[in-house]
């Protein structure tokens, strides 16, 4: 309750600068500190964040502002804002009001006023070097995602990942070479193979927010929706790995691709939640068997915004 207080406080006292003074909605983008290490935003003025970065992308959409390279970074650190926000303490329902304002304030400005060619000089300056990275790592409460923007026509390796182990057995989840769609490349201890896989997250049409419980501290799997309040999306290939995706040491894996809907889903849920990938094994007895691996959503929509 707290940290909701905060927000609404910090949410009152921005929207209250904004009267007034048109020019502040051109914000603070540009902010050197902040860009210098881009992975990192601070709870205090992440709501800040994500409404000017909302605003500017919102004008790009519409001005065509930015070169595609700019409008992908600022894009990703939109969605990197996002989450902080959400981690600080607000509602999805309070980051979709301040998102809607952002919006709407850039519908209301003209493309050639001075205002918005000034804001777009600064985000344009200051986003030129985070276009060209390469490399980025998004550290979560739990996990980490690396993502990287090379890729290779004959090689594939990982361009957005998160590695898990899961007992004995070792699973890396996220985006392989050119595919749009998520992969899960798993190797288990015993040989033992699968015949089928799934990633299960919470759908967001059946529930208000996460389910996140602290009695469950820093696990993963204390952190996702039950069974009745969530989506099943199910592999649609299963084939060997290649071994540039398997996990450090292994030499054998088996590659499971999902629908690219799953990364859509995905991208939608809260980062301090978790998603569930689970392999299915034929029992001895004529049941099933099945093992469940987690995942940290953290920034995935911004690892995914920063790979475009």
């Amino acid at each position: 309750m707290a940290a909701e207080t905060g927000f609404h406080f910090r949410l009152s006292r921005f929207a209250t600068a904004l009267k007034g003074r048109s020019a502040r909605w051109m914000g603070l983008l540009a902010g050197a500190a902040c860009l210098a290490s881009p992975g990192v935003l601070f709870a205090a003025n992440a709501a800040d964040q994500l409404y000017e970065r909302t605003l500017m992308t919102a004008a790009d959409g519409r001005c065509r502002l930015f070169a595609p390279t700019i409008g992908s970074a600022l894009d990703a650190s939109r969605a990197q804002a996002r989450g902080a926000t959400l981690r600080s303490g607000a509602t999805q329902t309070q980051v979709e009001a301040l998102e809607g304002r952002a919006r709407a304030k850039a519908g209301a400005a003209s493309c050639n006023s001075k205002d918005l060619t000034t804001a777009a000089d600064r985000v344009r300056k200051a986003f030129e070097a985070y276009a060209t990275l390469q490399k980025m790592t998004y550290p979560g409460d739990v996990a980490t995602w690396q993502a990287e923007r090379a890729v290779s026509a004959t090689i594939p390796f990982w361009r957005l990942s998160q590695p898990s182990s899961f007992g004995a057995d070792r699973l890396i989840f996220g985006l392989a070479g050119r595919s749009k769609a998520v992969t899960a490349v798993v190797t288990f201890s015993d040989g033992v193979q699968p015949y089928a896989a799934r990633v299960v997250m919470r759908d967001p049409a059946r529930t208000q927010g996460p389910y996140i419980d602290a009695r469950g501290g820093r696990s993963l799997s204390a952190k996702v929706a039950p069974r009745s309040a969530s989506q099943v999306f199910n592999a649609e290939t299963r084939e060997q790995a290649a071994l540039t995706l398997l996990p450090t040491g292994a030499k054998t894996g088996l590659g499971f691709r999902f629908p690219v809907a799953t990364a859509d889903a995905m991208s939608r849920l809260d980062p301090r939640e978790a998603v569930t990938i689970e392999f299915t094994f034929a029992g001895r007895n004529g049941g099933d068997v099945v093992r469940k691996a987690y995942v940290e959503v953290g920034d995935f929509a911004a690892g995914r915004a920063f790979l475009r």
